[in-house]
């Protein structure tokens, strides 16, 4: 599976500029609103140090990390869900992203153009936020029209349909985020359907200087604050000093990193909080052919993270042969790892572990 990822905010918050480093997609970069006036997409691999390793290990002809695919979105303003700044457009490419990251500039520079005129986090979330509810409540009364003709008929499943988008037609009325809303599973389904971009889960991407890229600032932690109460991630980041790193060759990014101090690169630590956001963990299958990383959902069974590689893996599933990644580095072949009893054979009810190596056998 391809992790989806929508990059939103402001205008003029870093947003193109974290775009381009992350994947060297040559976004334009400027500094006046809607320099992006059509989504720029860039598909990145994941980096994960263990990868490498294992192809090290298993002396793999490839290596194929596992992706996560960038959408850079226009900057939104005030009255996007109206149409102002092309506000509409922007706001229907949301919908199809599986994770929000809304860069949030925290960093003061007369030289660059805020256009609400200065620097304040909280208001700048608010906006966009708001922006993205009213344009759900716009979706959701559109809803409960088209399902109050339907309920006519006496249709039980329309009625209860149109109770739901009833409550959260109330609820986003009085300026509440989707994913404040509380659905029991019956329900789920009528809510799901709806798409609704302010029940995205939302990583908080903070552009900092990079004076304050260790310790962070009042800005950060104004942001901290509200993502705190969704229980969102929050990230920082230079956007100037990925854009030096992303020039880089792996060397010369590690020796960059050392100089100031830092312990990964500011992009790397984002993808990371982006799947941690969305509960996710990576597998591997390991050969001399290749060496190669595969993304499924935390709590995924044996059968259907083989589907993940093919159909017919999970149809005929029959076992999978599971290292742990720490076994397979410590004993760091295959065949020690198994003499050593570190080779577990697993069945269909076997919940796939962060890291595990992976053989799965099946009928065809």
């Amino acid at each position: 599976m391809s992790l989806k990822c929508g990059i939103v905010g402001l205008p003029n918050v870093g947003k193109s500029t974290l775009f381009n480093a992350l994947s060297n997609a040559g976004a334009e970069s400027a500094n006046f609103p809607f320099c992006t006036i059509d989504p720029n997409v860039g598909l990145v691999p994941v980096p994960d140090s263990r990868l490498n390793k294992l192809a090290e290990l298993a002396n793999s002809a490839n290596v194929i990390p596992t992706t996560i695919e960038f959408v850079d979105i226009a900057g939104l303003v005030k009255g996007a869900a109206e149409g102002k700044g092309k506000g509409n457009a922007f706001l229907s490419h949301i919908r199809e992203v599986d994770l929000i990251i809304h860069v949030v500039r925290c960093f003061d520079d007369d030289d660059i153009i805020h256009v609400e005129g200065g620097i304040d986090p909280e208001r700048d979330v608010t906006i966009i936020e708001e922006e993205l509810i009213l344009k759900d409540l716009e979706s959701v009364e559109k809803r409960v029209e088209t399902l109050k003709k339907q309920s006519k008929s006496g249709d039980k499943a329309m009625k209860a349909q149109l109770e739901v988008a009833e409550k959260l037609r109330e609820h986003l009325e009085n300026g509440n985020s989707a994913r404040l809303f509380e659905v029991s599973p019956e329900e789920k389904v009528a809510y799901n359907d709806l798409m609704l971009l302010s029940g995205k889960q939302i990583l908080y991407a903070c552009n900092v200087s990079e004076t304050d890229l260790d310790s962070g600032n009042d800005y950060v932690d104004k942001v901290k604050e509200i993502a705190s109460k969704h229980n969102d991630e929050t990230v920082m980041f230079c956007a100037k000093i990925e854009a030096e790193i992303a020039e880089l060759d792996p060397d010369e990014k590690e020796m960059f990193l050392e100089e100031l101090g830092l312990s990964s690169a500011g992009l790397d630590r984002l993808i990371n909080s982006a799947y941690k956001e969305l509960g996710l963990i990576t597998y591997f299958t390991v050969g001399p052919k290749e060496a190669r990383a595969w993304t499924i959902k935390k709590g995924t069974k044996a059968p259907q993270a083989a589907g993940v590689i093919h159909t017919d893996f999970e149809r005929g599933f029959i076992r999978a042969e599971t290292i742990a990644y720490s076994d397979y580095e410590k004993y760091e072949t295959e065949k020690a790892a198994k003499e050593a009893g570190r080779m577990r054979q697993e069945g269909k009810e076997y919940i796939v572990d962060d890291g595990d190596v992976m053989l799965f056998r099946f009928n065809v």
